[in-house]
C-alpha cells in the first residue's frame, strides 16, 4: 500500500522539522521493543554514558512514524530536505549520512552508465574515482595546474575544461572539485556555461564549500554558478557532525528519480537520526545567522594569516594569489602554511604543534601544514597558534637547513590510462616488488591521506615519479591509503591482459 505524504505546517528557515521531531519523540520516553538495542542508553556501558551524556542516546532512533524514513520521506525528513534545498538555492536536497563520499559516487552513477566517458580532474578525491569504478565508466582526466612556488596543485582552468570537451565530445558529464582542500575555487560559472553548451550536466565536488552560499566575501556557491549536482560536507566548516553532508540538485538536466535510486543503493537502511538532525540544525543556523558567524570565521582566519606571515620562514598565501593559473577565487578560512623556509617538513612541524602545544592541524605534507578555521574557533586559539609557530620558527633558526626534500616539488599528473579502471580492479592480479611494478598496470589505488588524492589509480601504468614520491612522503610521515601492502614494498598489478581495453 502506497504511503501517503503527511501535511506539514508552513515551512520557513526558522524551523528544524527533523530535529524538532526527534527531540519531541525522545521526551516521550516510550518503552522500546525496537532497535537500537541499547534502549535509550540504558544498556550503554557506564563509562561511555558518563562521558557522552544521556540525551544523545535518546536521539539515537530508528525508522519510526514520528521521525520519518530517509529512504521514503513523507513528513519531517521531507520537510527538512525541502528547507535545505531552499536555503541553498537548489531544486532538491538529499541528506547524506556517510559523508560526501556517497554524494560523489551518486553524482557519477546518476549521470553515467557503463562505458560512458566522464571528464574529471586527475587530482579529484578518491571517492570520485570509486564512483567511476562503481559505474564502470571511462574517466577522461583533466590536468590541474601546479604552482611550484606555493607547493600545491591549484585547480583546473576553463581552458583545460574546454580542451577536454573537444577531445571527448561524447562525454556524459563533467565534474570539477571546487574548492580544493586548500580553498582554491575554479571559475564554476564559466565552466557551467561551457558544459551546458555541450548538452551535458556539470557536477561539483564542493565538499569544502558548504558555507559559500551564506557570505558575500566567500567564493560563489556551485548552485549559484549553475551546477546541476553538487556535494557539500556539512561537517567540514559548518556545525554538522562528522559524516553529515548534503547532495544538492538542479533538476533541469538531471533525472531526480535516478539520483534517488542510486542514493538508496549506497545509503544504509539504518541512517543515524543524530547525524540527520545535525544537518537540519546546521542548515537552520546558516540560514538565520550564517553571515554573522562566517564574518567571525573570516576575521579569525585573516588575523591568523597576518600573524603567521610576520614570522620568518613561514608563508601563508592569501587573496594576492587570485588570478594565478588555476586560482579563480580563494576561501580565506583555509590556511596553507608553507614551512620550507624553516628547513623542516610539514610533518615535522605538525608533530611539534601536536605534541608540545596540543594543537591538531587538519593535515600536513612535505611542504606545508594545513589549518581549517571556523566560527567555532576563538581569539585565544588563534593567539596560541601564533605563539606555537613562533616557537617552532625560533627553534628552527639555529638548525642547519635541509633543502633537499623541497627540491622535489609535486609530481606532475600525467595520466597513462591502459585499461578501464573497473576492469583493472577485477582483473587477475599479482603482487610485485615496488620497483618492478613500474610500467605495469595498477590494480589498486594509492593516495597520501589526507587529502585523499590518488597518485596511482587502477588501470593506469605505474610511473617511477609516482613511486618515488609515495615512498618519500611515506618516509616523511604520511599515511598511504589504498594499497593492500601498507609498507609499499609490493604493489598489486594486473596480470590478466585479456581484459585490456
Amino acid at each position: 500500500m502506497e504511503k501517503k505524504a503527511l501535511k506539514s505546517p508552513a515551512l520557513n528557515q526558522n524551523r528544524a522539522p527533523l530535529y524538532e521531531a526527534v527531540v519531541a519523540y525522545a521526551k516521550k520516553r516510550k518503552v522500546s521493543f525496537h532497535t537500537p538495542g541499547h534502549k535509550h542508553g540504558s544498556a550503554i556501558p557506564a563509562a561511555f554514558r558518563r562521558f557522552a551524556g544521556d540525551a544523545v542516546f535518546d536521539m539515537d532512533l530508528t525508522l519510526l512514524a514520528e521521525v520519518d524514513s530517509l529512504h521514503d520521506p513523507i513528513s519531517v525528513i521531507r520537510d527538512a530536505q525541502t528547507l535545505a534545498a531552499q536555503a541553498y538555492g537548489a531544486d532538491a536536497a538529499f541528506f547524506l549520512v556517510n559523508g560526501s563520499t556517497a554524494g560523489n559516487q551518486t553524482m557519477i552513477l546518476a549521470t553515467c552508465r557503463p562505458g560512458d566517458q566522464v571528464i574529471i580532474p586527475r587530482n579529484c578525491h578518491q571517492s570520485v574515482l570509486s564512483g567511476v569504478l562503481l559505474a564502470g565508466c571511462e574517466p577522461v582526466f583533466m590536468r590541474p595546474e601546479v604552482n611550484p612556488e606555493l607547493g600545491i596543485y591549484t585547480n583546473v582552468t576553463v581552458g583545460e575544461v574546454e580542451l577536454a570537451l573537444r577531445r571527448c565530445p561524447k562525454a556524459k558529464a563533467v565534474l570539477v572539485t571546487s574548492p580544493t582542500y586548500h580553498g582554491i575555487a575554479a571559475d564554476v560559472k564559466r565552466i557551467a556555461k561551457m558544459v551546458h553548451a555541450h548538452g551535458i550536466p556539470l557536477l561539483v565536488d564542493e565538499a569544502h564549500g558548504p558555507h559559500f552560499k551564506f557570505h558575500s566575501e566567500l567564493p560563489r556557491s556551485a548552485m549559484d554558478c549553475g551546477a546541476d549536482l553538487c556535494v557539500q560536507s556539512t561537517h567540514k566548516i559548518l556545525a554538522g557532525m562528522t559524516q553529515a553532508s548534503l547532495l544538492l540538485v538542479r533538476s533541469k538536466n538531471i533525472d531526480l528519480s535516478r539520483v534517488s535510486r542510486m542514493l538508496k543503493i549506497l545509503t544504509t537502511t539504518s541512517p543515524s537520526y543524530i547525524l540527520m538532525s545535525s544537518i537540519d540544525m546546521a542548515r537552520r543556523q546558516m540560514a538565520l545567522e550564517g553571515s554573522r558567524l562566517l564574518s567571525r570565521a573570516l576575521r579569525l582566519a585573516r588575523k591568523a594569516r597576518e600573524e603567521i606571515n610576520d614570522i620568518a620562514g613561514l608563508r601563508c598565501f592569501g587573496r594576492e594569489v587570485i588570478g594565478l593559473a588555476g586560482i579563480h577565487d580563494l576561501d580565506e578560512t583555509k590556511l596553507t602554511v608553507a614551512v620550507g623556509g624553516l628547513g623542516m617538513s610539514g610533518y615535522e612541524v605538525a608533530l611539534i604543534l601536536n605534541k608540545r602545544f596540543n594543537i591538531q592541524v587538519e593535515y600536513a605534507d612535505l611542504f606545508s601544514v594545513f589549518l581549517l578555521v571556523s566560527f567555532g574557533n576563538t581569539d585565544y586559539e588563534i593567539r596560541k597558534l601564533r605563539d606555537a609557530f613562533r616557537y617552532v620558527a625560533h627553534k628552527a633558526a639555529g638548525r642547519r637547513k635541509r633543502p633537499a626534500p623541497f627540491r622535489w616539488g609535486l609530481p606532475a599528473f600525467q595520466p597513462r590510462p591502459a585499461m578501464n579502471p573497473r576492469k583493472a580492479l577485477f582483473s587477475g592480479t599479482q603482487r610485485l616488488p615496488t620497483q618492478k611494478a613500474i610500467g605495469r598496470i595498477a590494480a589498486e589505488s594509492m593516495a597520501p591521506y589526507p587529502p585523499g588524492i590518488p597518485l596511482i589509480v587502477p588501470g593506469e601504468r605505474i610511473t617511477k615519479e609516482a613511486i618515488d614520491y609515495l615512498l618519500m612522503v611515506k618516509d616523511a610521515g604520511a599515511r598511504i591509503q589504498g594499497p593492500q601492502d601498507a609498507s609499499l614494498k609490493t604493489i598489486k598489478v594486473v596480470t590478466d591482459l585479456r581484459d585490456k581495453a
